[in-house]
Formats: C-alpha cells, structure tokens, sequence
C-alpha cells in the first residue's frame, strides 16, 4: 500500500465499519456527546475489551447520576471506583487517575477540559492515544488516535515501517490526509478486532487484500 491507495483503503474501511458494531467510545459520544465522558471511558478502555469497559462505563456513570461530571467524580472513593470499574485493565491504578483527575482539571485548567493533545497530556493516567482519542470523538477535532491496532495494520499494509506507536503516529501525521484523522482509528480498531486479527488474519476474503502486501505474501504458493 502507498499514500496513494489511502482514499481507495478509507472507502472499504468504512464500508466494513458500518457493517459492525461501532468501537465502545464512539457509542459513549453518541450517547452523551460529552467529551468529559469520552475522556473518562477512554481512559476505562486501555487494555481492555470493549465489552468489559462498556460495563466498567455503565456501573460508574449511573453511580453518578447517568453521566460523568468532575464534580460527581470527585465525590467517589478510589475504593468505591475500583469496585465500579473492577474488572478493566489495571482498574486500581485507574481508579487512582480518576479520583485525581476532577482536582488537576480545576487546578491546571481552571476545571474546562482542554481540547488539544499537549493539554489533556498534563492530565493523571492520560497518554498521546487517549487524549487524541479524546480530542478527535469528544470534540470532533483533528487528531490521529494510534493504539495496537492502527501501529499493527498501518505496518502490516506496508504503508509505514514504525516501531512504536508514537512513530506511527508522527509517520501517519505526514501522510494522512487530514479529512481522514477523526476517523482513521474508528476504521481500524473496528477492522482489527473483526477481521485482521494480530495472529492468522483472515486475509481470504479481506476487501483490502489488493492494496495488502501480507496477505499477497500469504496467498503465494509455498
């Protein structure tokens, strides 16, 4: 695949994302269409299913009234959030970043969610992938989300050799075009999870397997 292919490869991800269940934070923004509840269930969503985080989510924002506010948040224990939020990934130390979060937002941000990457990085158990998460769905802002998923197919398509996913996201920054940045992880995340799996893809009837030079790889007779 080549920067070239990029509109051809968009048109068949998305196709393939209407065709399924949409990844858990883009149900939280069309549920609440508060970038605050996206912060927080993107924060809930690291190293963790989407079943589960969509769990984790329901148990703490009815624990708040329905949705998720710094003032509700902050009334909550770290005991009480762990038990909320048990069984995601690394749910104490979550569970920590969210009972500071509320504090550090008023301290440093005068208690507004900032709205760029560099900003919300200032804030407790918030990396480069959930603050451009937060800022591409929650406030539907240019920004290019990077998880396992986008750095293992970006690279898996020949379309950028990275090692690590903030070089992914510096290499995609160059040659992305911009319309596609809100969208791109949505594609991919959902294409990861339902058909280019990190172990035996299913590249057989892959609709991007022309522009896919694995899956040609994989095809050749041994």
């Amino acid at each position: 695949m080549t920067a070239a292919d990029i509109p051809a490869v968009n048109r068949l991800l998305k196709k393939e994302f209407r065709a399924h269940s949409a990844p858990i934070i883009e149900l939280i923004q069309a549920q609440t269409h508060d970038p605050f509840c996206v912060l927080v269930g993107t924060i809930l969503s690291a190293r963790t299913k989407d079943a589960c985080t969509a769990g984790a989510v329901r148990r703490l924002f009815g624990e708040m009234g329905g949705t998720a506010t710094p003032e509700a948040l902050e009334g909550i224990s770290v005991a009480r959030l762990e038990n909320l939020i048990y069984p995601v990934g690394f749910y104490r130390d979550k569970a920590r970043h969210l009972h500071a979060l509320p504090g550090v937002l008023r301290e440093k941000f005068g208690g507004v969610l900032p709205h760029t990457v560099e900003e919300l990085c200032e804030l407790p158990g918030v990396g480069r992938k959930t603050a451009n998460l937060t800022v591409a769905v929650g406030f539907d802002l240019p920004a290019i989300c990077v998880d396992v998923h986008v750095h293992r197919i970006t690279n898996r398509l020949g379309l950028i050799k990275t090692k690590t996913p903030f070089d992914t996201e510096m290499a995609l920054r160059g040659i992305l075009p911009v319309r596609y940045w809100k969208t791109w992880n949505s594609h991919l995340v959902s294409f990861g999870q339902t058909r280019c799996f990190p172990r035996n893809p299913n590249c057989a009837d892959c609709p991007i397997r022309p522009y896919c030079p694995t899956a040609k790889k994989a095809a050749q007779p041994v």
